[in-house]
């Protein structure tokens, strides 16, 4: 599998789109305006504590109070509370925990009102984005993320995803990490690590311990509701999660992001520095790769799939609704259940690639076609496992009911993905109607005449639909020939095949439009 990274800057953000075989399986936006970050740690303020939900609102800043649950806390929240009391009070000089003595873990059926009150402050980590008319959610369970490891502060556990499956591999590890990790801090040992070097492993987590000394040194000084440290943006968080050797190329159409990237890679996995490649061409970066193509079709109401059949997706306040549709496919009464499950089988399969593109979060609710044995429903489902282990969002996916219906919930951290791929009618402008194309002759002419006698540009060319252009330069006195003689400059007639057909615009001798 060929894994790309193609990376396209604006002055509104960055896009950063995954492609595997040159399709397109992911797509991320990081604004330049969004600081409430998944990772980013604030100082937050009660505002309000609600006993029947369990739940604090914290105000961090957002418009809408931020929502902190009992069971988000963290066992070391009093720690943590004790911690901020200290550093704040000005009287804390390590700026690690090697003297610090940790509070009793809470209890995880406590209520929150026995833990905070009103007006008091703690530091909270982003845990979810605000999305649609929601605050963000908050955790005072705070972690800092690294390439290779994960700090945890006030506790001393050394976990090791699962996914190292390797007992000698594992031993290994948690011997490296034990060894260099600082007093009354845990660390959770990420997938990437497995076969990584002392150096390595050591590098990252004196990184992360660089982070929370900035905490630590940030703390007092900083006021309520504010960031006190950031996550990394979007792009290098990414990089960070995803880079492996299974990349090939990583493009970026910015100068000033590319060398950026370029450090960011060659600090984290210098090897794989070569892959970072400045694109310099004209075009711009997503047209160049087909990214801009797959957008629109894979973002509409509807999706069509290679075989004939279609999706229909549908949005709710509660959940997301999938619909299988067969289209034009057509089967004989014989292998009827043979061309459902081949239906099922390829719109399963653009199934999790749409959950990922769209980062499409909560409950999904997929409508298969109708199958009658249950060895093709299990087989199904288990394609739909398998596919979806490729995504890196959290799930859990039931078998099919009795209905056909499959139901799915997927880790929502960020506002889903949602592009608008119908397009206002250009030559309208959404009216529904247009200009006498009779009159199209005219009003060039008149233009050419305002440009060249009142605005004295001095070379021009005419960018038209083909059509257009094929009439303006036919027979042997042209319509071109005539402007000649009129106007005694050539006018240059460029074919644009992407123009409707009554559109035209103006350049300069510096192929820049003229604005009218």
């Amino acid at each position: 599998m060929v894994k790309e990274l193609i990376i396209n800057s604006s002055p509104s953000g960055v896009t950063i789109a995954l492609l595997q075989d040159k399709q397109l399986v992911e797509l991320n936006t990081e604004q330049v305006s969004n600081n409430y970050a998944v990772g980013d740690i604030y100082l937050g303020k009660i505002k309000k504590i609600m006993p029947g939900l369990n739940a604090a609102f914290v105000d961090v800043g957002y418009e809408k109070d931020a929502f902190l649950h009992y069971l988000d806390l963290g066992p070391q929240v009093q720690s943590l509370l004790k911690l901020t009391k200290i550093v704040k009070g000005g009287s804390y000089k390590d700026k690690l925990l090697n003297s610090f003595r940790l509070e009793t873990d809470i209890s995880k059926s406590g209520k929150i009102s026995e833990i905070l009150s009103r007006n008091m402050v703690l530091p909270v980590q982003i845990a979810k984005e605000p999305i649609s008319t929601k605050g963000p959610r908050l955790s005072s369970d705070i972690s800092i993320a690294g390439r290779f490891a994960v700090l945890v502060p006030f506790s001393d556990v050394i976990s090791i995803s699962k996914k190292i499956k390797s007992n000698t591999e594992r031993n290994r590890l948690k011997k490296i990490v034990e060894s260099i990790k600082p007093k009354n801090f845990g660390v959770i040992i990420r997938t990437v690590s497995e076969g990584k070097g002392v150096a390595e492993l050591q590098k990252d987590l004196l990184d992360l311990i660089d982070k929370w000394e900035k905490f630590t040194t940030r703390l007092p000084s900083t006021e309520p509701s504010k960031k006190i440290l950031g996550e990394m943006g979007r792009t290098s968080t990414i990089l960070r999660d995803i880079l492996n050797t299974d990349f090939t190329n990583i493009h970026i159409g910015d100068p000033a992001l590319f060398e950026e990237i370029r450090s960011y890679v060659h600090e984290i996995s210098p090897e794989m520095e070569k892959i970072v490649k400045q694109y310099r061409a004209k075009e711009p970066i997503f047209e160049h790769f087909g990214i801009e193509k797959q957008i629109k079709s894979a973002f509409g109401r509807t999706v069509n799939l290679p075989g004939g059949a279609y999706l229909v997706v549908e949005h709710t306040e509660a959940l997301h609704v999938i619909d299988v549709n067969s289209g034009n496919r057509t089967a004989n009464t014989e292998n009827q259940e043979q061309n459902a499950l081949m239906i099922n089988m390829e719109a399963a399969k653009e199934i999790a690639r749409q959950l990922r593109l769209r980062d499409m979060g909560g409950i999904v609710v997929i409508d298969f076609i109708d199958m009658h044995k249950p060895q093709n429903r299990k087989e199904l489902f288990d394609y739909l496992k398998e596919l979806m282990l490729l995504d890196r969002a959290k799930h859990t996916i039931l078998p099919p009911s009795k209905f056909g219906l499959v139901q799915l919930t997927r880790q929502r951290v960020r506002p889903e993905m949602n592009i608008v791929t119908n397009e206002k009618c250009p030559a309208c402008n959404g009216t529904g109607e247009i200009k006498a194309s009779i009159i199209l002759m005219d009003d060039i002419e008149n233009n050419l005449n305002y440009i060249l006698n009142e605005q004295n540009e001095r070379s021009i060319t005419l960018c038209v639909h083909p059509y257009i252009e094929a009439y303006i330069k036919q027979g042997l006195i042209s319509i071109q020939w005539k402007w000649f003689f009129k106007f005694s400059k050539w006018i240059k007639v460029k074919a644009i095949p992407s123009y409707y057909l009554t559109e035209f615009h103006f350049l300069n001798s510096k192929e820049e439009e003229i604005k009218l």
